[in-house]
């Protein structure tokens, strides 16, 4: 942790987790912690545990769990220096932070270039020399405020305008080329009405340029990727939108900038757009920090619907439900909100339907009833589609409609349906070792016996330094590479600061993404009340047991395939040793 560790503990200590999360959401107390309705996921229902003692938070339901600081990152969508500095200001502690600090100089010389070009493409868009390009976004109902706004600027058709300028400022040619600013001694933005486009933090990375006259050149240029772009990790609008999801509680994803542009014209500032139509992982991961009700709203064609599927389906991966606002065909959120209005459109917002939902209207489309292979091609995707639903409630009511539509029985059904669900489970089924990624693994694993001492062990050693105490001395090691580590690591932290506990090493793994996912998978509250020295031996003496098994199975292995009798006895007594030593 690159902080000042004083600083960290003194910010932390300050901030009670029980009043800053009571600051977000109602907090009703039962026994010594708080229960609350957790923000992290979709659900009415109290869920997360708030305790002042520990000084952490847990929620039973979607797994999210960690100190102060790992909750306002979460609920804030900020990074560890932005929640320190949050909640210093909260405490009126003097802690100073600018986002640029960040930034390593050659990185900021990048950005410094961009906001310049920035206020270069604004000032041409502001002056005399752009009437037809002003006209055009007129024409597209692009008012000067809303210009002004998203800080829409112009290229001129002059080809080094940009790039003699940048070059008075003391940037050289390969920093501009680098950047897609320039094209060898040229602009590389020629005669285009230009859109900045932003990281998350809100900083100009690159610039989309779209002709406004007619051209045969491309409808848009995009800014190449470079050391600070990378268009699969770029969402347009996000820093604006980070604010607006946490305030509505949802976030829009949209297709274009000019669907972006014409939403937030009405009220709809929680909108995003992707860098094309498909979605990446990190992009989804983003989205997922904004918020847990996420609405895909496309275009109503083939290619938006195709789109919806994509990344509904990448959504879904992550845990979530989306919803989606299905367009009719001939129109994009742009051009619907032109032709029928706020009101109209609102009306698509409060009755979006979940993505489940939409995947199964979609697989009705052109099924011809008559036909026995395509009814049963029909049913067999429904049933897989509501295989993937938890809801039993929702399940209940689509099946008896998919039985009444098809003339088949409805027990019929219910059983293949639970057969798949059978074997959806046990393709999800993981072994052994913590290869998921997911909070909420921990709830879906069936642990055995030794999956669960090693949790229950790391739980007491984050609570109980005789515990570390008893781990270091049995020489113990764990069988999980990820428990191996996090134990270790939970040993060297007490060496380090001469204590421990739950909260303190939370900000600890900060930083170690992987740490911190592996902590998630293994606190435990529960675990961690019933702490006893014998509780520690038995965790030390299972954990030793299956280390004795896996050697034993080894042996066993490597005995089967030696053919020196002499060398067979050897490995057959040291078989029996280990025997005797785990009896």
């Amino acid at each position: 942790m690159n902080q000042n560790n004083d600083v960290v503990q003194e910010i932390k200590s300050k901030n009670d987790i029980v009043d800053v999360v009571s600051e977000y959401l109602p907090l009703e107390q039962r026994g010594r912690n708080f229960l609350g309705v957790c923000p992290f996921h979709n659900d009415n229902h109290p869920s997360m545990s708030v305790s002042r003692e520990k000084q952490i938070f847990n929620c039973f339901a979607c797994g999210t769990k960690g100190n102060v600081f790992n909750f306002v990152m979460k609920k804030e969508n900020i990074t560890f220096k932005e929640a320190l500095a949050k909640l210093a200001k909260r405490v009126g502690i003097n802690y100073q932070y600018s986002k640029n600090q960040e930034v390593s100089e050659q990185h900021q010389e990048l950005f410094d270039a961009y906001k310049l070009a920035s206020k270069y493409y604004q000032n041409n868009l502001a002056s005399s020399i752009a009437v037809k390009a002003k006209q055009y976004l007129h024409d597209r109902k692009i008012n000067d405020d809303l210009m002004k706004e998203f800080e829409v600027g112009l290229s001129l058709g002059t080809k080094d305008d940009l790039t003699t300028l940048l070059t008075n400022k003391n940037y050289n040619l390969t920093t501009l080329n680098q950047l897609g600013l320039s094209n060898g001694e040229h602009d590389a933005f020629i005669n285009r009405i230009v859109f900045p486009l932003y990281d998350i933090q809100g900083r100009i990375v690159g610039f989309s340029g779209r002709i406004y006259e007619k051209s045969n050149l491309n409808k848009y240029l995009n800014t190449k990727e470079t050391p600070i772009f990378k268009k699969g990790m770029t969402i347009y609008h996000y820093h604006v939108a980070k604010e607006e999801a946490r305030v509505k509680n949802s976030i829009i994803v949209m297709e274009g900038f000019m669907d972006v542009i014409r939403a937030s014209s009405i009220g709809y500032r929680n909108t995003v757009a992707l860098m094309g139509t498909a979605m990446t992982s990190e992009q989804a991961n983003l989205l997922k920090r904004l918020s847990n009700n996420i609405i895909l709203c496309f275009d109503g064609d083939n290619a938006g619907c195709k789109a919806t599927l994509a990344n509904g389906n990448q959504l879904e991966e992550l845990g979530l439900a989306p919803k989606v606002i299905a367009l009719p065909k001939e129109d994009d959120p742009d051009t619907f909100i032109l032709t029928y209005g706020k009101e109209r459109f609102d009306a698509l917002v409060d009755n979006a339907i979940y993505f489940s939902d939409y995947k199964l209207d979609l697989l009705k489309q052109g099924v011809d009833f008559q036909s026995d292979l395509e009814k049963t091609s029909y049913i067999h995707q429904m049933l897989l589609e509501l295989s993937k639903i938890k809801d039993e409630i929702r399940c209940e009511i689509i099946l008896k409609r998919l039985a009444k539509e098809c003339d088949i029985g409805y027990n019929t059904l219910d059983k293949r349906l639970q057969e798949m669900k059978k074997q959806e489970g046990k393709r999800n089924s993981i072994d052994f070792s913590l290869a998921s990624n997911s909070s909420n693994a921990k709830n879906k694993i069936e642990k055995n016996k030794f999956q669960k001492a090693m949790q229950n062990m790391i739980n007491y050693m984050l609570v109980d330094e005789k515990a570390i105490q008893l781990y270091e001395e049995e020489k113990q090691v764990f069988p999980d590479e990820d428990y191996r580590i996090l134990a270790e690591e939970i040993a060297y932290y007490y060496h380090m600061h001469g204590k421990i506990s739950v909260s303190d090493f939370y900000t600890y793994a900060l930083e170690n993404e992987k740490l911190q996912k592996t902590l998630d998978l293994a606190v435990d509250d529960v675990i961690m009340e019933l702490v006893t020295k014998q509780g520690i031996i038995d965790c030390l003496k299972v954990i030793q047991e299956y280390r004795l098994n896996q050697e034993i199975k080894r042996l066993t292995s490597k005995m089967e395939k030696e053919v020196d009798p002499l060398e067979q006895a050897k490995i057959a007594k040291e078989i029996i040793e280990l025997r005797n030593k785990e009896r």
